[in-house]
């Protein structure tokens, strides 16, 4: 577990409506639950209120359930959502949806709070280093990513029976290429003079780190 390695996963691959990967989205929203990834961005972000009054983007929003639910916690607040998916059918009506590359769309000329739950662990050096620079405009950033661990692999080892195929194959490719105390600012070049830092992991198998200007 000591080397990070990033290996495609089969949900990126599959069109949007294919039966499988309608089943791996709703199989990761339990798994986004279990492991209370959302909970604690919603918490996060309480906790950086003048930079939420400067609008929330998500990067890699998926299915738009995160991106909605800041939305309705926060209609003071401008909500924008990236994601190579088309937009959601049932999204909240006031998230701003843009499709495509990350690295072909113009972030906000100034944000306040940047969320990725679950994404940069699909990126490694130079792609990893340049989505650095994309949310380097952002005052504080809040990620959600799988830890690096032996424990996530068993824990995810008693979720097979209930999960399809894709899922039990992208869960611990994700893992492998989750991170370690460290490394997100290590990879995407996030400097110590310029930004504060918190991390932790959980015994569910999620690394939180959160970003703000120093």
């Amino acid at each position: 577990m000591s080397q990070r390695i990033v290996i495609p996963e089969l949900l990126d691959h599959l069109a949007p409506d294919d039966p499988e990967a309608m089943r791996s989205r709703r199989d990761l929203r339990r798994i986004n639950f279990l492991m209370g990834n959302e909970r604690w961005v919603c918490r996060t972000i309480k906790q950086h209120a003048e930079s939420v009054r400067k609008g929330i983007v998500e990067i890699g929003a998926g299915d738009g359930i995160l991106c909605g639910k800041l939305a309705r916690c926060y209609p003071q607040a401008r909500v924008s959502a990236y994601d190579l998916a088309p937009k959601p059918e049932n999204l909240e009506p006031r998230v701003e949806w843009n499709q495509g590359d990350i690295f072909a769309s113009k972030a906000p000329d100034k944000g306040g709070v940047l969320v990725a739950n679950l994404f940069l662990h699909h990126f490694e050096g130079e792609a990893l280093m340049r989505l650095g620079r994309w949310v380097d405009r952002f005052e504080v950033l809040v990620f959600c990513e799988p830890d690096r661990a032996r424990l996530p692999h068993v824990l995810g080892g008693l979720m097979h029976p209930w999960i399809n195929r894709v899922t039990r194959h992208d869960m611990h490719v994700s893992i492998t290429g989750g991170f370690r105390q460290g490394e997100i600012r290590q990879g995407m070049g996030l400097e110590t003079g310029r930004w504060q830092c918190r991390e932790s992991s959980t015994w569910r198998g999620a690394r939180h780190v959160v970003f703000w200007r120093g």
